[in-house]
């Protein structure tokens, strides 16, 4: 095989084995009302399946003996694309937000940059504090511990600590992610 058809070949969506893909001697057998049949060959499953019109696909190969279902194939696999898309449209992806804080910021600007986090944490997504040293300010890092405490404490309930503020070269980070909302009753 070349490289160029490797590339196009699904990693880990494995469709099931329907029909005449089923090659097992024996078979435990589920009816298309979900009625056991019990153990029987793949041919005389597959003669089944035929005389009701429907499809025999194999739901569990690592089974002993594999169990098999009698149904329709195409509105199975309908209703499972159905299902994934509304599990898709429902699910919430985390964005991590940034906020930059100065070492001599001021209250409004401090206020300011608090009430962004409170929004981006009712969104339910993270925040990430930085703070930029510029020159002489290296030296005076207990200032911006300081003002990383005091961004925390701020934010109260509505968010917990991640990763607390820890230097890193020239910059500061800290880690801040949302407290889930317990529902009200």
């Amino acid at each position: 095989m070349s490289k160029k058809l490797w590339r196009c070949l699904p990693i880990s969506k494995q469709e099931p084995q329907i029909n005449e893909e089923i090659r097992d001697k024996e078979l435990r057998v589920i009816g298309a009302d979900g009625t056991q049949l019990g153990i029987m060959s793949a041919a005389d499953a597959q003669h089944i399946a035929d005389e009701k019109n429907l499809d025999l696909v194999k739901i569990a190969p690592q089974a002993t003996p594999p169990v098999c279902k009698i149904m329709d194939y195409g509105k199975y696999r309908f209703e499972q694309a159905k299902r994934e898309k509304e599990a898709r449209k429902n699910q919430h992806t985390v964005e991590v937000k940034e906020i930059k804080l100065s070492l001599n910021i001021d209250t409004h600007d401090f206020n300011t940059k608090l009430k962004n986090a409170l929004k981006f944490f009712a969104h339910g997504d993270k925040v990430k504090v930085s703070i930029r040293f510029r020159g002489r300010e290296m030296g005076h890092s207990e200032y911006g511990y300081d003002l990383m405490k005091r961004f925390a404490e701020a934010c109260g309930d509505a968010a917990k600590i991640e990763r607390p503020a820890k230097l890193e070269g020239r910059q500061m980070l800290m880690f801040m992610a949302p407290v889930p909302q317990k529902p009200t009753k």
